[in-house]
């Protein structure tokens, strides 16, 4: 059986490195990018800084700065329409995932064409996306360098997942350097992303020798750095090490896929406009609950990568230690207990179950479930 790895053909990863990574587009032949961005990264001055530097290369740039934090489709048809109106030949993303997602959807339309909606689902489109360069700001989603696109459907209050071969980025970049200044509950909810990433990758029923080594080191380098990184937003090493980590988990999941809780998160997320990192951090420990019997093995490796002995332990006991440490975890850098805190309401869940189930996420989950027992997952993290 064959195996496919995807990945950009070019990443930038380090502080300062988007100085080195800008002047690699001049030799692409590229005149003319559309920067998606959000209002903050724009009204910050990060957008200006990322455009001087494509002046200095002979590069024009529009700027469309209207991505929400869960991205919508009027805002790639925003996005699109601005494309369009610039003739711009190429975009570039610059923020976390959203801006990431809806760049990704705005370059698959310009050359799809269609509505995103038409997208959703495995590898649906036939021909590659408009060049992207992804110009990361946060040590979470990895959605700089996969091929995975959420877009929220307003119609149907869902978050439609996009995985498409053609959505990969063409250059990934990751300065730490920007991700300095995210506050700390930023900070703790992508890093508590990619852990998610890291785990869901690592027990999917898609896993490789691969995407294995990124996830557990992943996931080493999350239990080593995330507590500090957030206590301490200005420090080098943890949000370089952070940095890492994230893109580490995109090249696990990437490949291996994810499991029940994205496939949940997505529907909170899009049925309440909830942020994903913090949806994710909340549902991984129970879904890896209802994991437990058919990966505990591979859980008490996680639990060996999070730095606890489980030389002594049986796999149960490794694999409980593993769900006890990402509880501590998500604790100490602030994540809420449940979803009750962030007002998820009871009687929604047979819809989001539902929902979730439709999701390609649940696909690799390694134990799969019923209506009753997703709808019972959700309810022990209410």
């Amino acid at each position: 059986m064959s195996t496919t790895f995807f990945i950009p053909a070019v990443n930038v990863i380090g502080d300062g490195s988007l100085a080195d990574a800008i002047p690699l587009l001049k030799g692409y032949g590229f005149k003319h990018a559309l920067v998606v961005t959000d209002d903050f990264l724009n009204k910050a001055g990060v957008a200006k800084q990322v455009t001087d530097l494509l002046t200095k290369e002979g590069i024009k740039a529009a700027i469309y700065a209207g991505t929400k934090p869960n991205p919508t489709t009027t805002n790639v048809q925003e996005g699109l329409d601005l494309l369009k109106k610039n003739k711009c030949d190429f975009v570039i993303s610059l923020g976390g995932g959203s801006p990431h997602d809806c760049a990704k959807g705005i370059a698959l339309c310009a050359t799809n064409g269609g509505h995103i909606s038409e997208y959703e689902g495995v590898d649906r489109s036939t021909k590659p996306q408009l060049p992207l360069v992804a110009i990361n700001t946060t040590a979470g989603t990895a959605s700089e360098m996969t091929r995975f696109c959420i877009i929220t459907d307003e119609k149907r209050h869902i978050k439609m997942a996009i995985v498409d071969r053609n959505t990969t980025p063409i250059l990934s970049v990751n300065d730490s350097t920007l991700m300095h200044g995210m506050p700390a509950g930023l900070t703790a909810a992508t890093g508590m992303d990619a852990l998610t990433h890291a785990v869901e990758a690592y027990v999917s029923t898609a896993a490789t020798p691969i995407t294995d080594a990124c996830a557990l080191k992943a996931v080493t380098l999350i239990a080593e750095s995330l507590r500090t990184a957030v206590k301490d937003g200005k420090n080098a090493k943890a949000r370089e090490n952070m940095a890492y980590a994230q893109f580490l988990a995109g090249m696990a999941f990437n490949n291996a896929s994810l499991g029940y809780v994205h496939a949940m998160a997505h529907q909170l997320g899009g049925f309440y406009d909830l942020p994903h990192g913090v949806c994710n951090a909340v549902l991984l420990p129970h879904v890896q609950e209802y994991n437990l019997p058919k990966c505990a093995g591979r859980l008490k490796d996680i639990a060996a990568a999070m730095g606890i002995d489980v030389k002594e332990m049986t796999d149960k006991q490794g694999a409980k230690a593993c769900i006890k440490a990402i509880k501590k975890l998500s604790k100490d850098v602030g994540i809420p207990a449940n979803l009750t805190e962030l007002n998820a309401k009871e009687k929604d869940i047979p819809t989001l179950a539902a929902n979730a189930l439709k999701d390609a996420c649940a696909i690799t989950n390694p134990r799969q479930g019923d209506q009753a027992e997703v709808e019972g997952i959700f309810k022990s993290a209410m």
